[in-house]
């Protein structure tokens, strides 16, 4: 049997169907709004009070509805009537010294029983009790479109650490917190690049990250003065991760795994090792550590006793008050000396009342002297590069002097400083089964990434010509 609709109770259907449609538009639209922070529009609600009038008295004359047709629309309509009443803004905030989590609620409006439901929550997977000043949290808040008050929290968001959120929404009448991460791809980027003035521009122009760049300058701070030890036609070589995702994108560059700087054709190269400890630190090919900062002790017998101190003394010779500018180690006549720290050669010879001396420039800040030596160590010259720890010459008692002794000097910026007071050398060199593990690194790393650095340093130079 057909079933026909009288003609009025028709017409009556179209238009509910129509009115039906439109609304269910708005309220795509006012979700909209919503979801983009955006108050309901005075036009659009008049007109959406237009709509319902309509809609509302077709479904109540109409008799050929089913109720579960006329309880959906009525649900549309409980749906509509929220989102003009309430409206969603988020809120990111940077939290400050003195900062808590509910601290930061309450401010925000919420009252302590629902900021005490967030933090307990929220607790079952972050300690509240470990958020830093500085650290940033998205707060979604439900406002009442008509006198801006607040009506709840919706959802509370903090990113701990790249690529992973915690959240702790309303849910089902309840705060309940859930994690989300990024899927990340570990990339290792390895690059070489000849330098022409600038180290910070060569490596830039090797699409180097300037994060990147910086680390590497930091990790030879130490030991390479970067305005006059770098020449044109100087090299560097780095080898450093990336977070990337898996359509390619790079998120964060992260550890330099390998760093190296050829400085007229002497090579410095640094690998990064994480010791049993989990501490991350930097070493030689042959597993000395990096060390940043003068050893204040330079030579093999390390009982040495101070036999002059730094500052105004009663000279022995010259029967007199005067600046002594070094501290004096007395110590047997060859006792090995070795190089304070890593740097340049910039003196090396007989000079006057110091006898034979050595001078080290170690970068733009930091020059140390050795004064009295019996000898120099084979190959110490002007010019030649030291590492902190190499031998550079042995004790004696040469040029003003009343017995065998080194007399050490700081400079720090011209000026010379007590040796004793500067930050003792750090950092211990490998040993055992660290120190095999770790040539195991230094191996793969030089077969992997050595050929190529010459290779790419060869195109380079084809590609200039």
């Amino acid at each position: 049997m057909k079933f026909i609709l009288k003609s009025k109770h028709k017409q009556k259907v179209i238009n509910t169907c129509y009115f039906s449609a439109v609304l269910a538009a708005f309220v795509l639209s006012l979700a909209h709004n919503n979801r983009v922070e955006a108050s309901v529009d005075t036009k659009d609600y008049f007109s959406y009070l237009t709509i319902e009038n309509s809609v509302r008295s077709n479904i109540e004359t109409a008799s050929d509805f089913s109720e579960e047709s006329v309880d959906n629309i009525r649900a549309m309509f409980e749906m509509v009537d929220n989102l003009v009443k309430y409206k969603n803004v988020e809120k990111e905030i940077a939290l400050e010294s003195g900062d808590t989590l509910i601290s930061v609620l309450t401010d925000a409006g919420a009252s302590r029983d629902v900021a005490n439901d967030i933090y307990y929550s929220l607790k079952e997977q972050f300690d509240p009790r470990d958020l830093k000043a500085g650290q940033k949290l998205k707060i979604n808040l439900s406002i009442n479109a008509q006198n801006d008050q607040l009506a709840g929290i919706n959802y509370l968001m903090l990113e701990p650490e790249l690529g992973e959120r915690i959240i702790t929404a309303f849910k089902d009448g309840e705060y309940k917190t859930y994690v989300e991460k990024d899927e990340f791809i570990d990339e290792v980027n390895s690059i070489t690049g000849e330098i022409d003035g600038n180290l910070s521009t060569a490596m830039s122009r090797q699409n180097v990250p300037m994060r990147i760049i910086s680390n590497f300058i930091n990790l030879f701070s130490y030991a390479v003065d970067f305005k006059r030890d770098i020449q044109k036609g100087d090299k560097f070589e780095i080898v450093y991760e990336s977070k990337v995702t898996p359509d390619g994108n790079v998120v964060k560059s992260g550890d330099i795994l390998y760093a190296g700087l050829v400085l007229r054709n002497q090579k410095i190269a640094l690998y990064q090792f994480e010791d049993a400890k989990g501490a991350s630190e930097y070493y030689d090919a042959k597993g000395r550590a990096l060390k940043k900062s003068l050893d204040r002790k330079p030579m093999s017998f390390r009982n040495a006793r101070i036999s002059s101190p730094f500052g105004k003394r009663y000279h022995p010779i010259l029967k007199k008050y005067k600046i002594h500018w070094g501290v004096d180690y007395a110590a047997p006549k060859g006792t090995l000396v070795y190089a304070g720290g890593d740097g340049v050669v910039q003196v090396a010879k007989y000079n006057g009342s110091y006898g034979n001396y050595v001078k080290i420039r170690h970068n733009s800040e930091f020059s140390t002297a050795y004064g009295h030596m019996n000898g120099f160590a084979k190959g110490i010259r002007p010019g030649v590069r030291v590492t902190q720890g190499q031998v550079i010459g042995y004790v004696g008692s040469t040029g003003r002097s009343t017995g065998p002794h080194l007399h050490y000097e700081v400079i720090q910026n011209g000026r010379r400083v007590n040796p004793r007071t500067i930050k003792a050398a750090t950092g211990e060199n490998l040993k055992g089964s660290e120190l095999a593990q770790f040539k195991k690194i230094v191996a793969q790393i030089d077969n992997s990434y050595g050929k190529a650095f010459v290779q790419n340093n060869e195109d380079q130079k084809l590609a200039q010509k």
